[in-house]
């Protein structure tokens, strides 16, 4: 690939990058959700220490003991136009070193990737801005906006130890800001035989992402003997529940930024698209077709189910948890059918709720991102797409922060890149960490 550095020491980025971000593999920030979890302050500790040592003064905060966010502030070249926010979260999912190649606290390099739970989700990420920073440090330049840097806890939860902390407690920390950069966005996926050329490279930048709703369902019955009748067993109430809502097909609708995915694949595959057999099509394009299959419909998968204790009782409640998804402007509906779906003998209540959001796909930010991934890769396609997943970004859509997922990463064709979130054998390529550096450094310079 040829590629175009941006001014500055770039040959370093690699190198400091792959250290940064090994050093933060090796930290175990690992959230079960429920409280058991180490926290986030030993990697709080290092972005401190590895942000104060490149000048910019950095504020922990903590709401509980070991969760622990770090906030940071580095002034531009411009102070009148709006800031812009930076923000990653410290905390992985866990993951069972049984089930790993690599012990998943390693981050050892391995065929030219860094391993570890969080590589990709997203300490490679937090890595890339810290080396950014560094570099930035050594040479004297600066951003041409001011930036605003939130490195959080508690993302892979709720976000209350977190993003939605921060937004409260330190909210005058993000006084001015209107736009932000994130996780899940600007990474590469590898077409072939297309109008465009061979090996053209598809670059989504995230824009949105749907709702949230995390329900605990429970069925109410009469408890009794195993062996007696059973005509209101809350168990089985519970299973026919869950039942009609996995087989549930919710409908497809397309939002705006889905259609301009869209017709932007049309474009860069030089085919079209058939809107009416989207499922299908999603299958067909393989890793580009994940791009849109769950963002064109809503979804609610039962992830969670508890019952009994005792093989001869029947219980008088069983309970499940459900991980619903919307898209914008669909929660009451979505809500109607779920509840129609469940039946008056299930009951629901919120684990958490929180309406999709959305930033501007057609934007001077989207289009300054877009110029700075083609800057370094000439064969780039950036697209919008809308992320099927939740992150931060919902609690700073809060105070009025609309959030880009803008982690650049240019990676091997067959490195399966969604399936490395929350998956076994956790990895990225450390020359793709480096492509980030360049990547942000070209767009938080010019934008």
């Amino acid at each position: 690939m040829t590629a175009t550095h941006p001014p500055g020491p770039h040959d370093g980025y690699a190198t400091d990058v792959a250290a940064l971000c090994s050093d933060l593999l090796r930290i175990d920030t690992s959230n079960p959700g429920d409280g058991s979890g180490p926290g986030e302050r030993r990697a709080a500790e290092y972005v401190a220490e590895a942000l104060d040592a490149a000048g910019v003064h950095a504020t922990l905060t903590e709401p509980r003991p070991r969760r622990t966010s770090v906030l940071a502030r580095i002034d531009g070249e411009d102070p009148d136009l709006p800031p812009l926010l930076v923000h990653g979260h410290l905390d992985t999912v866990p993951a069972e070193p049984r089930d790993w190649t690599l012990h998943p606290l390693s981050g050892d390099l391995h065929h030219g990737c860094l391993w570890g739970r969080g590589a990709v989700d997203m300490k490679g990420t937090l890595a890339m801005t810290l080396a950014l920073v560094r570099a930035w440090a050594r040479t004297g330049q600066r951003p041409r906006r001011d930036l605003v840097l939130a490195f959080l806890a508690d993302e892979e939860s709720t976000g209350a130890y977190g993003s939605r902390h921060v937004t409260t407690a330190h909210r005058d920390h993000f006084a001015g800001v209107e736009e932000a950069i994130s996780e899940s966005g600007g990474f590469s996926i590898t077409t072939r035989n297309t109008e465009a050329g061979p090996d053209a490279r598809v670059y989504p930048i995230a824009v949105g992402e749907r709702g949230t709703a995390w329900m605990r369902l429970t069925a109410h019955g009469t408890a009794g003997h195993g062996s007696g009748p059973a005509e209101d067993n809350a168990v089985a109430e519970l299973v026919h529940a869950l039942s009609r809502l996995a087989a549930h097909r919710w409908p497809t609708r397309l939002t705006p930024p889905v259609g301009a995915l869209l017709d932007a694949l049309d474009r860069t595959l030089g085919i079209r698209i058939d809107r009416t057999r989207l499922e299908e099509e999603a299958s067909r394009l393989g890793p580009l077709g994940e791009l849109f299959d769950c963002t064109v419909r809503d979804t609610a998968h039962p992830t969670v189910l508890t019952a009994g204790g005792k093989v001869n009782v029947i219980p008088s409640h069983a309970h499940a948890e459900v991980d619903g998804r919307f898209l914008p402007g669909a929660r009451d509906a979505f809500l109607e059918t779920v509840d129609r779906l469940l039946g008056p003998k299930v009951t629901r209540e919120f684990i958490h709720c929180e309406e999709a959001v959305a930033a501007d796909h057609e934007g001077p930010a989207f289009d300054a991102m877009a110029a700075a991934i083609r800057s370094q890769d000439p064969r780039a396609h950036p697209v919008p797409f809308i992320q099927s997943g939740g992150t931060d970004a919902k609690a700073f859509a809060a105070i009025g922060i609309g959030t880009y997922g803008f982690a650049p990463l240019l990676l091997d064709p067959d490195l399966h890149y969604f399936g490395m979130f929350h998956g076994v054998d956790e990895r990225v390529p450390v020359s793709g960490l480096g492509f980030g550096v360049r990547v942000l450094h070209r767009f938080l310079t010019t934008y």
